[in-house]
């Protein structure tokens, strides 16, 4: 099966002539077919993959022919979700190194090799007589690399991943984006502890690992964030944003992957990728109501709960002997259910788990059950435009409602 896997995946390749990157030398033959060399590897990449650019990165700083590695896109196969495709990384996902049979390379029997952190290795030691080593003298290369790849890639789909999606442990946005931020403050620190170095690379005059993989995610951010208010020369924190300045111009192969990178995100904002992600492209411009007061402490009010993401407080007009408001302290665009996404999945399961958890609270009033109520609209009886949810007891409630 391997073996047939491979014969499809190098006659799939051969169909291409170029792409992105490299251009492939295209000869023919007696009959006038087309018969261009089969590469010993192919790279399956797009330019907008910053995780693939740190495995490109390695090949041009290397100067690996395409003879050598091929990159050519998941479309070849069919695309990322093509039987062919996943019979070679069930993830579907990007980068992927193909590893022919006959390459001699110490491939270890393995037809394709995902994740780009072992695309690298891999290429590191196959090709480790060619080029820069990407391995210095100094933990920090691998620190930096390891920084990312565990706190920084699982949260940076927050940056450009439509709602729905979970960013790591976050499902909301906004807080996805705060660790994001968090994150490469960490690295930052990581990079002074070493000290200030004579060299245009992160461990000093050898570039590194953690340049390759930091590099093509620095460009994510340096284009991304500032669509979330933030300013742009906050972006990247001081020693990430020097670094990421003075590599781009002064190592052509890091400008080359910048202006891959660059291009495809261009591209995307050309498309209006940013069209209909919150805090982006959509953002909360209602006129505040007496519950943003309220959550800013200018309105006094019975405070029974204050937590990070909601308060909740006694109605001054209560419908029952026991009544308290739960809402959102951030409105992110609820002004009503109806306004509801799934950017606010998260935020209204916090509402209804305190709405129960205040319900079976005695000393509020509250006996045995409550009615769990959200107003939504005119016709709903909603008065305030900032979501909410009531909780009444301390009485047995009568059905229907008024």
């Amino acid at each position: 099966m391997r073996r047939l896997l491979r014969s499809a995946l190098l006659s799939t390749v051969a169909l291409t002539t170029s792409n992105a990157y490299t251009a492939t030398t295209v000869t023919m033959s007696a009959t006038g077919d087309v018969a261009p060399p089969t590469p010993k590897h192919t790279l399956y990449d797009m330019p907008v993959s910053n995780n693939g650019a740190r495995c490109r990165l390695i090949l041009y700083k290397k100067n690996i022919p395409s003879s050598e590695v091929s990159i050519v896109p998941p479309s070849a196969l069919g695309g990322l979700k093509s039987p062919e495709y996943l019979a070679l990384n069930p993830q579907g996902k990007m980068p992927l190194l193909a590893v022919s049979e006959t390459s001699g390379s110490g491939g270890g029997g393995i037809a394709a090799l995902p994740e780009s952190d072992t695309i690298c290795r891999y290429l590191t030691s196959n090709y480790r007589d060619v080029g820069p080593s990407f391995l210095p003298d100094d933990p920090r290369s691998n620190l930096i690399a390891r920084l990312h790849d565990v706190y920084v890639a699982p949260v940076q789909g927050c940056l450009y991943k439509p709602a729905g999606y979970p960013f790591g442990i976050h499902r909301m946005r906004k807080d996805a984006v705060a660790e994001l931020r968090k994150q490469l403050g960490i690295i930052d620190g990581a990079i002074e502890e070493g000290g200030e170095t004579d060299g245009l690379y992160l461990c000093g005059r050898e570039v590194s690992l953690a340049d390759a993989t930091l590099f093509p995610t620095m460009v994510f951010v340096k284009y991304m964030l500032p669509k979330f208010d933030v300013p742009e020369n906050e972006a990247l924190p001081p020693k990430i944003g020097a670094w990421f300045d003075a590599v781009k111009e002064g190592d052509p192969d890091f400008a080359r992957v910048y202006d891959e990178v660059h291009g495809a995100l261009e591209q995307w904002d050309a498309n209006g990728r940013w069209d209909t992600i919150w805090m982006a492209g959509v953002r909360d411009a209602a006129p505040e109501t007496i519950f943003d007061k309220i959550v800013a402490g200018d309105i006094p009010a019975s405070i029974v709960r204050d937590e990070k993401d909601l308060l909740a407080f006694e109605d001054i007009n209560p419908a029952s002997p026991a009544h308290v408001l739960v809402i959102p302290k951030d409105r992110a665009g609820l002004s009503s259910l109806r306004e509801s996404n799934p950017e606010h999945i998260e935020i209204l399961g916090k509402l209804l788990v305190a709405a129960g958890e205040i319900a079976r609270d005695e000393s509020l009033g509250f006996g045995d059950g409550a009615r769990i109520v959200i107003n939504d609209g005119k016709d709903g009886g909603q008065e305030v435009p900032h979501l909410h949810v009531h909780v009444l007891g301390g009485r047995e409630l009568t059905w229907p409602p008024g």
